[in-house]
């Protein structure tokens, strides 16, 4: 061809010097040429073909309160083991059965008393405690006029030996409160002893009942006092601080990502108490969020419990961040040496694809990046809208399409390569199936919520429904909202009781 094309020249240029000026001229044509064709190799730069899509506002502050109300039944069976073990079996008149107590000039006395088996009676938020005691007492009696002394003490006098033990039916009545500064109140009334036999001492049978139970009554005053010295008012601040500080870490799920609960508000309501149980609601505001990569903790003090509505079950709303990157390795991984062929007429281009990147810039679209080798080297965007079809449970790419800035770019060097095939493609590689994995996250949180978590505390859930309700293609993830509920309740049958 290069021949053919001096040979033109000569024949029009006959002047040696015109024709040395003209080949001259015509090697910079072609160098010219060669050039351009080989800038036109590579499409453009990565800044001049970035789409620059308008800024969205996605509220994703607006994401609601997750809710958990979890209903907890604590058996006080070790609560009543506890009085049982730790309720004197036994009480005796001071350094019995040497000295006396002397209620009055005339009648001296001591006595054995022993405590049958406790029993527990609970009714909304008031615990009664009793129990049968019985007693045995020896007295003496002497004449007193006016406070003196005129007769010694009479021989020791039996009751509660060879007619039996004396019985006594004592009781004390608790009721507990709950203080938003998570100060448990115990109030402990003592109800009047009722006596159930009468105790006659010496052979005129006298009754002294009545100085029995006054000095039960001081014994037992003592013992309310001492209980509500040591239970009066119990600060649980520090131990639900701990669990404040649990809620506040983030902890791995399955090596799939890193769950931040983020605690707003706390509720304890519905303190109420039937048969061997007591019945707790803890309620829990919260933003939980997953994401891919550890967050950094955020602790912070326990604020004071709330009075906040809250319905039965759980209603959780949580953020899902999916890094870019991490997206981009997965469609990459698909999509990566993909070989697309094109021809038109007797010409045939190539284009392989090299790597490609997911991108969010603020916008209701995501933007793919797609870089690229073959006939030509260089980059292409593309925009497309990712949607969830709630019937199929996929994630696709809507819309998918060259973005304007690459379009102009390709009309100038390579139209050819606009063709559906690479939408087509990308939207293929693009596309996830979520019906299985909502299954297996289902299967799997209901066995987590049917367990024992430690010796003596189980829980009893079942997941009623996980769906999508949202994806935001923010700057620096994907986010993916979605809403799960469900009904959660806690037994605990055995529990630690030191404070």
């Amino acid at each position: 061809m290069g021949k053919n094309v001096m040979k033109h020249l000569n024949d029009y240029f006959p002047n040696p010097a015109i024709k040395t000026s003209m080949k001259s001229g015509f090697l910079y044509v072609v160098f010219l040429t060669f050039v351009c064709v080989s800038c036109n190799r590579k499409l453009s730069t990565p800044g001049s073909l970035r789409p620059a899509l308008v800024k969205t506002d996605f509220k994703l502050d607006s994401l609601p309160d997750s809710e958990i109300n979890i209903p907890i039944r604590v058996s006080l069976r070790p609560f009543y083991a506890m009085a049982e073990k730790n309720i004197d079996t036994a009480y005796t008149s001071p350094n019995y059965p040497n000295d006396w107590l002397q209620s009055d000039c005339t009648t001296r006395y001591k006595y054995h008393f022993r405590r049958g088996p406790l029993q527990m009676r609970v009714a909304g938020t008031v615990l009664s405690l009793g129990f049968t005691g019985y007693y045995q007492v020896t007295g003496s009696t002497r004449a007193c006029i006016k406070g003196a002394v005129v007769s010694p003490w009479t021989p020791p006098c039996y009751c509660g030996f060879e007619e039996g033990e004396r019985r006594v039916n004592v009781s004390f009545s608790n009721s507990v409160s709950l203080s938003p500064d998570y100060k448990v109140k115990l109030s402990v009334k003592r109800l009047e002893p009722q006596a159930l036999d009468k105790c006659t001492v010496c052979f005129w049978g006298q009754d002294i009942t009545t100085q029995i139970m006054n000095g039960l009554r001081q014994e037992l005053d003592a013992s309310k006092k001492q209980i509500e010295s040591s239970y009066g008012i119990m600060d649980l601040r520090a131990k639900f601080q701990q669990l404040w500080n649990r809620l506040n870490q983030s902890y791995q799920v399955y090596q799939a990502g890193w769950l931040q609960i983020n605690p707003k508000k706390l509720k304890l309501n519905n303190l109420m108490a039937r048969n061997d149980s007591l019945n707790v609601e803890l309620g829990l505001s919260a933003h939980p969020v997953i994401g891919l990569e550890k967050p950094q903790d955020h602790p912070s003090g326990i604020p004071e419990m709330s009075d906040f509505a809250i319905k039965p079950g759980f209603n959780i709303f949580l953020d899902a961040l999916l890094d870019y990157d991490s997206l981009s390795n997965i469609v990459n991984a698909r999509l990566q040496g993909k070989q697309f062929d094109f021809k038109r007429g007797p010409v045939s281009k190539t284009v392989v694809v090299k790597n490609c990147r997911l991108l969010g810039v603020d916008n209701e679209k995501l933007v793919i990046r797609l870089e690229f080798t073959g006939s030509y080297n260089g980059l292409a965007y593309f925009t497309g809208k990712p949607f969830y079809n709630e019937n199929t449970a996929v994630i696709e790419m809507m819309d998918v399409d060259f973005d304007v800035k690459t379009k102009d770019a390709l009309l100038k060097t390579a139209g050819w390569l606009f063709n559906k095939r690479i939408t087509a493609e990308l939207k293929k590689y693009s596309r996830f199936e979520l019906r299985s994995y909502i299954d297996s996250a289902k299967l799997m949180m209901n066995q987590q919520l049917n367990r024992e978590w430690m010796t003596g505390i189980k829980s009893y859930g079942q997941i009623n429904e996980i769906k999508l309700i949202g994806i935001y293609p923010v700057s620096k993830h994907l986010v993916i909202r979605s809403n799960c509920s469900g009904q959660l309740a806690m037994l605990v049958e055995s529990i630690s009781l030191s404070f």
